[in-house]
């Protein structure tokens, strides 16, 4: 057998190391993020939809909402891109179900429902389209 087609020979050991190095990986972010205000000027790169073409991608504002979100503006989060919360929010909700369901003996968890990456697909592309309608300023990055 090749390395390629030998199955794994701790599928738990793997699922925990690859969980490990995904939230590792996610807390660094979060961290950098915290301690890196991007409201000043130069600290992050520009949007390069928004420098080319003018127009708000889905995540225009993203890193401010999380920078403010981090530091208890709520308010700020929603005005610099409404999503960011809302998406933290399912998130912490969705690991928090995860969790539950691993620690139930004899519960078998079940998979992804297939329509789901389809539906937050064309939620973020029709959230990305409002919020370049002239007059919905509320959905624009502050």
């Amino acid at each position: 057998m090749t390395t390629a087609t030998r199955p794994v020979a701790h599928p738990r050991l793997a699922r925990w190391v690859v969980g490990g190095a995904v939230g590792a990986a996610a807390a660094s972010a979060v961290a950098y993020v915290a301690t890196h205000d991007p409201h000043v000027a130069g600290n992050y790169p520009a949007c390069t939809l928004l420098t080319l073409t003018g127009f708000y991608c889905p995540a225009c504002g993203g890193t401010r909402a999380v920078y403010d979100l981090l530091h208890g503006d709520v308010a700020g989060s929603f005005a610099r891109n409404p999503a960011v919360p809302v998406l933290v929010m399912a998130a912490v909700v969705w690991l928090a179900f995860r969790v539950v369901v691993h620690r139930r003996p004899g519960r078998r968890q079940r998979p992804m429902p297939t329509w789901l990456p389809v539906a937050l697909g064309v939620a973020t592309l029709v959230f990305g389209v409002l919020r370049n309608i002239p007059g919905w300023d509320w959905l624009s990055p502050a």
